[in-house]
């Protein structure tokens, strides 16, 4: 596809906008400086009404193309032309473009305006050359049915504000994507950097002003730690964070005005939890290192999407780390960015991080959580834990200051990368970046001799096309090389090097390299004799392998119930959640209120009831980190193992605080939810807890309800939730898909929810189908479903709609993902449960 920016490139930028809230208009004027490589250019627009275009003054023809999401102008020369396009628009509810937000403030309705243009809606906004590589300077002129009390920003300073009208500063050299701009009735908290950088917090007056802090001090320190990090000044006066109540994605790094859910930006310092504390600490931090990776300096094309995102996702935690030392939170990234890239990259027909695009509807497409974010930032920390990082800060130092203002691509960073380390980087990277999929390394004893192979890993049917990686093997063995550059490897005598050694052989250590080993039982046995001694990620990463290697039926789950007592008394929160996320996985071979279910609770009974009664549900004096992370995942298994005391104890909590439930402490406020909704529910119940989500401001409050509801066993309680979502009044769009799941995912709402989304599909595609979201929805489904019927249902719905631009690969993908689950449930389900009922 031919890119607009070859036939006319933009130099700056006039943009005039008039909105009206009121009768929902948007009306334009947009003066375009650039230069035209021919007399027929073509400038992006969505939506738009056009009503006139001049060039250098003069009316010039044009026709619209609402294929190619254009308009066509003749010139009459080539060479420096200033466009004037007249234009107006609707304002939409989309959350695409420039939309409004709702909420209440004392009962009173109201809005806040705000956008998202990210990836290819600024051409709703304004007519503009809509391609990351054609960066221009913006000037912003904004007007609006304006009343006393109300703030306006934008990515650059306000200079004046004159009949009504606000002017901004000219912004640097950026692309279409990252312009921003707000307004509204918004509250705010600032504070400056050391070097001199004004930092912000927004949000609207519904949130208590102590919710502001926390990312006031997260922001400031992030700034800070990236431009000593980067070795390179932050370029804009100010770094803006606002809180906006409707917003699709989780948060968006709009250069100087970081757009975000409040749910990820707010929390009450109070009585919010530390996991939420963490969360949010890295979401703010990943939008940050956009500032310069991605906005200063910004990928050429959306197919180096990654190039952003793979990055920002390591860099939020190489920030917090050095932010809050004493979270360790790169156990975070163990628990929520490798078991996302590991189980998706598994799947046969996954993308590649690096993927060709150009539709507009496959770009938003390519937004893959697990692949272009998890797997990525997993390639990068390969990267940075081989270069080391003096390598990487002046590699990144030298990238910088060679594409500052302009645009890079992969080869660009390796370059930097490798002339910095003064390692072939691109040759080691391509490997992990071009192919999809990762490896499985097997290491085993074979005559004697301890060998390593290669190949690659699926879950469910796949096809080998023999790809090879070069893997960092990071192995505690000294006579095992740094890279596995071949299929296999013969390391020589075995029992040699295990007494040279003096402890088991293991790979991966540290689980920074995307690839899982198979042990054979030998070397299993080995490490398995020795588990107690091996550190809390090496725990962590043995579950994690044996787990995956279960999913894609190389070994049986029944292998490994009866290591899971082995883990249950770490103090460890890494190895608890893995734990607890592997007998996660041995729900799907019951059927609910089966004896094999009943068998199952009492695993998780003997598994959970030490830890509970150590932790209680009450936090104690001077107790770790790890206890605090650890105590939700313990009492949430001890609720499903239906520990009597427990279900007690929670029940009289609730009763302690039914008339001020946000202040039960937030760590365990969603079991308490929980419990009362599974164990104690009516329609009353029900009633008011779909009131307090109403009510409050409170993003994790808010969460807590949503899933808790989720949990009632009464089908016409779970109907009463169907019937809200499609009223944005209680659930808003943006939380919808989790609602959705979660009455999903309760064998009692399965049906009706599934019911719901064969009905409601075009009102749905409506509502959120120009949204990265969209596509997840199929996801979600692929995660619950697990009988041949339900996969047949989800082929005839699915299916006829694998042309629809975006969601091909994700129905592709999920319809592959069902189809191993019910192979591996129907092959593995006997013994499964025939070994939970020996561990007992």
């Amino acid at each position: 596809m031919a890119h607009f920016y070859d036939l006319f490139q933009p130099q700056h930028y006039d943009v005039y906008l008039a909105i009206d809230r009121q009768a929902k208009t948007i009306t334009g004027t947009t003066k375009i400086t650039g230069q035209a490589g021919q007399t027929k250019i073509a400038i992006n627009q969505k939506y738009l009404k056009i009503n006139s275009v001049k060039a250098d003054g003069q009316e010039r023809p044009f026709e619209i193309d609402e294929a190619a999401e254009a308009i066509w102008i003749t010139l009459d020369k080539i060479g420096e032309t200033k466009l004037t396009i007249a234009y107006s628009a609707p304002l939409t509810d989309t959350m695409m473009g420039i939309y409004p937000s709702y909420y209440q403030v004392e009962g009173q309705k109201k809005q806040l305006i705000g956008t998202q243009f990210e990836s290819t809606a600024a051409r709703q906004a304004f007519p503009c050359v809509d391609e990351p590589e054609a960066k221009a300077t913006f000037s912003l002129a904004l007007k609006f049915d304006e009343h006393p009390g109300e703030t306006v920003l934008a990515n650059m300073p306000e200079t004046k504000a004159e009949n009504g009208i606000h002017y901004f500063a000219e912004t640097k050299r950026m692309s279409t994507y990252l312009v921003a701009f707000a307004f509204g009735e918004l509250q705010a908290k600032k504070t400056r950097t050391k070097s001199g950088v004004e930092i912000g917090v927004f949000a609207t007056k519904a949130h208590q002003a102590k919710e502001l802090d926390f990312p006031l001090e997260i922001a400031k320190k992030a700034i800070e730690f990236y431009e000593d990090f980067y070795q390179t000044p932050y370029p804009l006066p100010h770094s803006w964070q606002l809180a906006l109540p409707d917003f699709s994605a989780g948060a968006m790094e709009n250069w100087g005005l970081v757009t975000y859910r409040e749910a990820y930006l707010l929390l009450d310092p109070d009585n919010t939890s530390l996991r939420t504390k963490q969360v949010v600490a890295t979401v703010i931090t990943h939008e940050l290192a956009h500032q310069w990776f991605g906005d200063l300096v910004t990928m050429k094309w959306w197919d180096d999407l990654w190039l952003n995102e793979s990055f920002a996702n390591m860099m939020e935690y190489v920030a917090v780390d050095a932010i809050k030392p004493e979270w360790n939170i790169w156990e975070l990234f163990q628990v929520s960015e490798a078991p996302a890239a590991l189980k998706r990259d598994a799947i046969d027909g996954v993308q590649s991080v690096h993927v060709q695009v150009e539709n507009p509807a496959e770009i938003d497409s390519i937004f893959d959580g697990a692949i272009v974010y998890a797997k990525g930032s997993r390639m990068l920390v390969m990267v940075r834990s081989l270069i080391g990082d003096p390598a990487l800060r002046s590699g990144l130092k030298a990238y910088f200051a060679a594409h500052k203002y302009q645009n890079a691509t992969g080869a660009d960073l390796w370059q930097a990368l490798g002339q910095a380390s003064g390692m072939d980087i691109g040759q080691i990277m391509n490997s992990w970046l071009e192919q999809p999929g990762y490896p499985v390394v097997s290491a085993s004893v074979t005559n004697g001799h301890l060998k390593l192979q290669q190949q690659q890993f699926f879950i469910g049917d796949g096809q080998a096309v023999g790809r090879q990686w070069q893997i960092p093997l990071n192995s505690n063995y000294s006579a095992v090389p740094k890279i596995l550059a071949d299929q296999q490897l013969d390391l020589g005598d075995y029992a040699q090097l295990r007494q040279q050694a003096g402890e088991p052989f293991r790979l991966n250590v540290g689980n920074d390299s995307h690839f899982i080993v198979k042990y054979d039982d030998q070397l299993l046995q080995d490490i398995l004799s020795q588990v107690s001694q091996l550190d809390n990620i090496s725990q962590m990463q043995l579950l994690q392998d044996l787990s995956l290697l279960a999913e894609g039926q190389v070994i049986s789950y029944a292998k490994i119930v009866p290591l899971l007592a082995d883990f249950a008394d770490s103090r460890s929160s890494l190895v608890i959640s893995a734990l607890y996320g592997v007998a996660g996985k041995l729900k799907k071979f019951v059927e609910p209120d089966s004896k094999e279910e009943q068998a199952l609770r009492q695993l998780y009974q003997k598994l959970s009831s030490k830890q509970a009664k150590r932790l209680g549900w009450q936090a104690q004096k001077n107790e770790s980190l790890d206890d605090q992370l650890s105590r939700p995942t313990i009492l949430s298994a001890a609720l499903y193992a239906k520990d009597p005391e427990i279900m007690a104890t929670a029940h009289q909590l609730f009763q302690a605080k039914r008339n001020e439930l946000i202040h039960l402490p937030a760590d365990i406020r969603f079991q308490v939810l929980r419990n009362e909704v599974e164990n104690y529910g009516s329609s009353e119940l029900t009633e008011t807890l779909l009131q307090e989500y109403q009510q409050t401001a409170d993003g994790s409050f808010k969460d807590d309800l949503s899933i808790a509801l989720a949990y009632a066993n009464d089908p016409q309680q779970l109907e009463k939730l169907i019937a809200k979502f499609q009223d944005a009044d209680t659930i808003k769009p943006q939380d919808l898909r989790s609602w959705f799941y979660g009455v999903l995912a309760n064998p009692h709402g399965e049906q009706a929810a599934w019911d719901w989304l064969r009905k409601q599909w075009d009102w749905l595609e409506k509502k959120v189908g120009g949204d990265m979201e969209f596509a997840t929805y199929i996801t979600v489904i692929s995660n619950v479903f697990k009988t041949r019927q339900r996969l047949a249902e989800f082929k005839d719905f699915f299916e006829p709609k694998l042309q629809t631009p975006g969601l091909t690969r994700e129905i592709k993908m999920d319809t592959r993902t069902i189809a191993s689950r019910v192979t591996l449930i129907e092959s593995q389900r006997d013994e499964v449960n025939a070994a939970i009922t020996v561990s007992l």
